[in-house]
């Protein structure tokens, strides 16, 4: 990439005194319908290079230049020098042809630990009008490539930013959100997680959290009443939860059984095998331990012993194609809950589009379109997942005024977002707190603290004159006398990371005796569900008081209470599966006739069955029988008395020579468009080749409708 400049582009402001200011065009980055405030590091950047299979070692490193990491998933390769050697540095990165891309790394302004840095990616939306013509002149003008259309969001693109650009993907980004033909654009950028949670020396070798009956440390109630669950359900293999972490040591005995392991994937190391392969990797282990560790007669007992186990290696960094990936992964190996005890290393990030849309597929078409529960940790600071604070008093002023806070994962509307209470039903002194709290799950009790990136260690949040009363949680630890402890297992995990694996051990065994729920559907039971803890001490760090209840149940502390897993459990027997799911009687049609399909005709074909009863939809059932040259040409539709049309299926089948395929309202989310529609008129099925030269036949279909 060449020297930045602020000279004004083809693609710049149309409209003057619109958009970012140009003394501030480089610092802004706009996230999510939001703007975060850069500030360069002085002593650090990074190069992509054109064959990043090369290595670092692939380009001579000019004096003064040492290399730091690889962040291998999205290609950076991070260097260190003297901040007076910096520019000169990038410079020889630049002249050198097997480079491609030259950033600075940044920080967050109020986040001075939090490092972002800037990948070659950047992702554009343009008004539905805008003509392909158009895109391509405004980003061929920028330096962008485009890579591929956003799936999922329409006329949305991902570019890369090419060597001919001449500015960074932030100055990029800001000018072509200021056009008027430009809905967003924003470029993908890599954080670093981290874990909500440090494990405390303390010893308690009871999983209190599950059930007591109260005793030293604890009071009856605290727990999560699972024993009674228990007596209905343990949980079904067939029920997949998903431990997204920084891995899982599968040696433990308490993740072994027969079926236990489904669809292992590491991220970081992109093979099937997500052990821990650092001397810190011991998160994964734990909060997989308290979701379902496996009943084996010995070590501890997971909340959903018989569900499944997928364990997922992240990436360890929060750049959008990792949570793509992670997501699509769950989504594809049919993951019910997906269990997230991480999130940003900074104070305030809000999602990109493409992290919000990743969540949104994942909530709303995996397992077969009835969503994935996804759940996440709220976070360890003792701060809003999304507010604003005064602050004082923090180590060194890292944090100080009025600062907006906010965590982007946990405002999510698809997330189950979980805080923590203690063994005592008092809020945790650390968990985070604010609208967008759902529920809490008991944990440990502990000082707040923030993840200072730049240093590697939890730093204690302004003192607070207290002590931290509550029990640990005891749950399985990496085998032998590495992880937390010199044993299996170790007594002082917490944080709001293992309140979230609680959490979603009830959710698997709400969907293990009703497997039919949607994803929002799972969430209402638990918070309608929860008990409604009461804390009415004032925080003693921030003197606020939110452990009470509002008029529609909710507190900013609880949210809507503290998961009871018993209570989840009978409520989801009782509660009444989607609409499409309750048939009392089915009219069945059958057309035989086969019909050629045109070739090149986007009027396509028509086959028709006839329905006489005019009794609302509830249900649909398509199989339909094509033979093709080249499959990929069709797009097939089911085309309602009334007109509506559902797609059943995209050009996506490539050279595929014949389709012989059912489509229900379970697996085909565009069928639920026609429920309710009155079955009586006549039903088509609509084939379209969209491309000419290979040609085929609807030879013959069948419609189920329920009653």
């Amino acid at each position: 990439m060449t020297t930045p400049n602020n000279s004004p582009q083809s693609y710049s402001n149309p409209t003057p005194g619109v958009g970012v200011p140009e003394q501030s065009i480089g610092f802004i980055l706009q996230r999510g319908g939001d703007e975060l405030y850069l500030e360069k590091v002085p002593n650090r950047f990074t190069i992509r290079l054109v064959n990043p299979s090369d290595g670092p070692e692939s380009w001579p490193l000019p004096a003064g230049v040492t290399h730091l990491t690889s962040f291998s998933q999205v290609h950076l390769e991070e260097y260190q020098t003297e901040p007076a050697n910096l520019e000169k540095a990038m410079q020889a990165a630049r002249d050198n042809e097997a480079i491609c891309f030259v950033s600075h790394v940044y920080n967050v302004r109020n986040s001075p630990y939090t490092l972002v840095y800037l990948t070659n990616e950047i992702t554009v939306q343009f008004n539905e009008a805008v003509k392909k013509e158009t895109r391509d002149s405004i980003t061929n003008a920028a330096g962008l490539r485009l890579q591929k259309p956003l799936a999922g969001i329409p006329n949305t693109f991902i570019y890369n930013v090419t060597k001919q650009a001449t500015e960074n993907p932030v100055k990029i980004a800001n000018r072509l959100i200021s056009r008027p033909d430009i809905m967003l654009a924003e470029p993908n950028v890599v954080v670093l997680t981290v874990n909500h949670y440090r494990p405390r020396d303390t010893m308690y070798p009871k999983q209190w959290y599950l059930y007591n009956a109260g005793g030293p440390g604890m009071v009856a109630g605290a727990h999560i009443d699972i024993e009674k669950a228990w007596d209905i359900t343990r949980g079904v293999r067939s029920v997949v939860v998903a431990i997204t972490d920084d891995s899982v040591d599968l040696r433990h005995p308490d993740f072994q059984g027969v079926g236990k392991i489904v669809a292992p994937r590491d991220f970081k190391e992109r093979d099937f095998l997500p052990l821990p392969g650092e001397a810190e990797d011991n998160h994964g282990t734990s909060c997989a331990g308290v979701a379902v560790a496996e009943e084996t007669g010995a070590g501890i007992v997971g909340v959903a012993p018989g569900c499944s186990l997928m364990p997922l290696r992240t990436t360890g960094y929060l750049d959008d194609t990792s949570i793509e990936d992670l997501f699509e992964w769950a989504i594809q190996k049919n993951a019910a809950v997906v269990s997230c005890s991480w999130g940003a290393s900074a104070v305030y990030f809000p999602l990109s589009l493409r992290q919000s849309s990743a969540l949104n597929r994942a909530a709303t078409q995996g397992r077969d379109g009835k969503g994935c529960v996804i759940i996440f940790a709220a976070g360890n600071s003792n701060r809003p997942t999304t507010g604003t604070v005064n602050e004082r008093g923090w180590p060194n002023n890292v944090v100080t005024g009025s600062t907006k806070w906010l965590a982007g994962f946990t405002v999510h509307p698809d997330v189950i977002t979980v805080a923590a209470s203690t063994s005592l039903n008092k809020k945790a002194a650390y968990s985070n707190w604010g609208p967008t709290i759902s529920v809490c799950a008991p944990s440990n009790n502990a000082p707040p603290g923030i993840w200072l990136q730049e240093t590697g260690y939890i730093a204690t949040a302004p003192q607070v004159a207290m002590s931290f009363d509550g029990l640990g949680v005891f749950t399985t630890d990496r085998v032998g006398s590495v992880g937390y402890d010199s044993s299996d297992f170790t007594s002082d995990f917490g944080g709001t990371s293992s309140a979230t694996p609680v959490v979603a051990g009830v959710a698997a065994l709400i969907l293990s005796v009703n497997p039919d729920l949607t994803a929002q559907q799972v969430k209402q039971i638990l918070q309608s569900s929860a008990d409604k803890i009461i804390d009415r001490d004032k925080d003693p760090q921030l003197g606020f008081n939110y452990g009470t209840y509002d008029a529609n149940g909710f507190s900013q502390w609880f949210g809507y209470g503290k998961v009871n897993a018993y209570k989840a459990v009978i409520a989801a027997q009782k509660t009444v599966s989607p609409s499409w799911l309750r048939v009392s009687r089915q009219l069945q049609g059958r057309n035989d006739f086969a019909v050629v399909i045109p070739d090149g005709d986007l009027r396509g074909v028509t086959s028709a069955i006839r329905v006489n009863d005019n009794s609302p939809v509830l249900d649909l059932r398509v199989t339909v029988n094509i033979e093709h040259q080249f499959m990929g040409d069709l797009e097939v539709y089911l085309v309602a008395p009334s007109g509506k049309k559902a797609l059943l299926q995209n050009r996506s089948l490539g050279a595929r020579k014949s389709l012989q395929m059912s489509y229900s309202m379970q697996d085909t989310p565009a069928l639920r468009l026609l429920a309710n529609e009155p079955a009586s008129g006549v039903w088509m099925l609509q084939v379209i080749d969209y491309s000419p030269e290979d040609v085929g036949t609807l030879k013959s279909w069948d419609l189920i409708i329920g009653l």
